[in-house]
């Protein structure tokens, strides 16, 4: 194992935060795994130690056949916004900033210092785009806010990958991931090891968040130069395990052994691993999704679970005034799987409260909600 140490720009005085990789394996192809991005979100940073000490024994025993790179924490800067005991690790407190969002884009500025250079080789195309990649980030002007500094580094660990997992959580979930719909053949066995409930499918949901900072320019480069092979050679996805309370032991340790036993189908992991025990979940459009709000203030009573299936018209939440006596019911408006539901019980406008992933689409434009 390699531990790489990246020390953040504009760390105040007397301070510094670092970005630590760790690094297993050797080879030409690369795995990266990355954990609570969302630094309120930390059963994916649970997971990530399963999956460091696992990786430790696996690469003592020859069994890597490739580069796995593990961020157990991601987001150094969200782990210390703690407000009167209650962290808010998914905003830049500075900024107000998303921290997963606005990752550089970089489709065209690689793709304008690759006209002429790209072939029907795709082995060689993939080689170039990386090398062209990393060259873009390394380019780019000195990083204004740490922040910004800390996508960089992120995002140039994470470019040069065949495969890119973000572990993140959503309040109260099951466990759903999202992904472009070209590659959801590809997730469908992850899926089924991690007993994922649904796959959310999107070419571009807007935001740049960092799985399609990853994927996405591949996709657009394709497009670009359809004269040249270039295969969609990222495989990236934003794995939701779950809520924020669910950082157990069994649930850690059967999502890292479910991560390995995948990396090994891709050929990164050598020896004998189980096949998936659940069959593969849907994948459904990320215009289908609904978002459910309470009609007006009050305490929440959830009438249905994370992970049900539900239909277009069975009640999903009550909303209870208790000054006025009001009591309104919200259900779904489409069939589908009730997979996200806020941990907090008090309504208020313009929080969602309810997410229902439905065959159907329902929305255009920027589907994620910040």
């Amino acid at each position: 194992m390699e531990r790489i140490d990246h020390a953040l720009p504009w760390s105040h005085l007397g301070s510094e935060r670092r970005i630590s990789v760790f690094r297993f394996g050797a080879g030409e192809r690369k795995a990266y795994i990355q954990a609570s991005l969302h630094a309120d979100e930390l059963p994916g940073m649970r997971t990530a130690w399963e999956l460091k000490k696992r990786l430790t024994e696996l690469e003592a025993q020859g069994l890597l056949n490739g580069v796995i790179e593990l961020v157990p924490v991601a987001n150094p800067l969200g782990l210390g916004q703690l407000l009167q005991g209650n962290h808010q690790g998914r905003f830049e407190a500075g900024s107000g900033k998303n921290f997963n969002r606005d990752f550089v884009e970089l489709s065209e500025p690689v793709a304008a210092e690759l006209q002429g250079h790209l072939g029907d080789d795709p082995h060689a195309n993939i080689r170039l785009i990386r090398e062209t990649m990393s060259d873009v980030l390394a380019a780019l002007p000195p990083a204004a806010s740490q922040l910004q500094g800390m996508q960089r580094i992120l995002l140039s660990h994470a470019c040069t990958a065949d495969v890119v997992l973000d572990l993140h959580c959503d309040c109260e979930a099951a466990l759903h991931m999202y992904a472009l719909p070209q590659h959801w053949p590809h997730w469908r066995s992850l899926a089924a090891h991690l007993n994922v409930k649904v796959g959310l499918l999107a070419e571009d949901s807007g935001g740049s968040s960092f799985d399609e900072a990853c994927s996405l320019p591949w996709l657009r480069l394709s497009r670009l130069f359809p004269d040249a092979q270039i295969p969609l050679a990222c495989l990236a996805t934003t794995i939701e395990l779950g809520g924020q309370s669910d950082t157990g032991r069994p649930e850690a340790e059967a999502h890292a052994e479910g991560i390995l036993a995948f990396l090994a189908e891709q050929g990164l992991i050598s020896g004998e691993w189980p096949k998936p025990a659940q069959e593969a979940c849907e994948g459904m459009p990320f215009e289908g999704t609904e978002l459910l709000f309470a009609p007006h203030p009050g305490v929440v009573s959830f009438l249905r679970k994370p992970g049900e299936w539900v239909e277009a018209g069975d009640e999903i939440f009550e909303v209870i005034d208790p000054l006025s006596d009001r009591v309104s019911t919200v259900c779904a408006g489409t069939s589908g799987v009730l997979f996200a539901i806020e941990r907090l019980r008090y309504a208020q406008p313009g929080f969602w409260l309810a997410k229902v992933a439905g065959r159907e689409a329902l929305r255009h434009g920027r589907l994620l909600n910040d």
